[in-house]
């Protein structure tokens, strides 16, 4: 089986909406499995600690978990184009597998979410790629042949799946997010299989 790590923070919930219908379209390639995680908040408060067990949603990501997967899907809000700084935080601590190059070679691909259409989904998407080339990583992102990429006017760019949640996240997802959304994850998924 091989296993698609789909790595993701969310603050509001639009990212991990897009993680659940991205794992759907892992698990629609036979013998791919999609892993579902989370990183924890970042606390401005230098001696807190987050609580080891989420108290909803997915576990929290290990370093063991990037080490056993086949392939790698990192989602994260929007934060002046720029990845949240709870993913930044997570990705700083995987030097050490940097170091052995475990990642190397492996198929990766990024989603975001932001409140507004020019809210700098495309520079965040660009911003997390920048660590998955560090470790080695291929980039996969989503061709023009999957048709939404051409008629949505929502989320969704050829460097990833996006969604335009709204100023107070009253945007559902839209038909042409979801489908580009499952699109991503079988693509890395296939990928990955022909990799493996």
């Amino acid at each position: 089986m091989t296993k698609i790590l789909v790595l993701y923070h969310s603050r509001l919930g639009s990212v991990e909406k897009l993680a659940s219908l991205i794992a759907r379209g892992v698990e629609s390639i036979e013998g791919c499995e999609a892993v579902i995680r989370t990183v924890p908040n970042v606390s401005v408060t230098i001696e807190a600690d987050e609580n080891p067990i989420p108290e909803s949603g997915a576990p929290y990501a290990t370093l063991d978990d990037l080490k056993s997967c086949g392939g790698l899907i990192l989602g994260s809000p929007t934060r002046f184009g720029n990845m949240s700084a709870e993913m930044k935080h997570f990705l700083d601590s995987t030097s050490p597998i940097w170091m052995s190059g475990e990642l190397q070679g492996k198929p990766a691909a990024v989603f975001s979410s932001s409140s507004s259409m020019h809210g700098g989904q495309e520079s965040t998407l660009l911003s997390m790629m920048n660590p998955l080339l560090h470790h080695g990583m291929l980039i996969i992102g989503i061709p023009y042949s999957e048709k939404s990429l051409s008629k949505t006017s929502t989320g969704g760019t050829p460097y990833g799946a996006t969604h335009v949640s709204g100023s107070n996240n009253q945007n559902p997802i839209s038909d042409d997010e979801k489908i580009l959304s499952i699109a991503l994850g079988k693509r890395v998924s296939k990928i990955a299989k022909q990799l493996a």
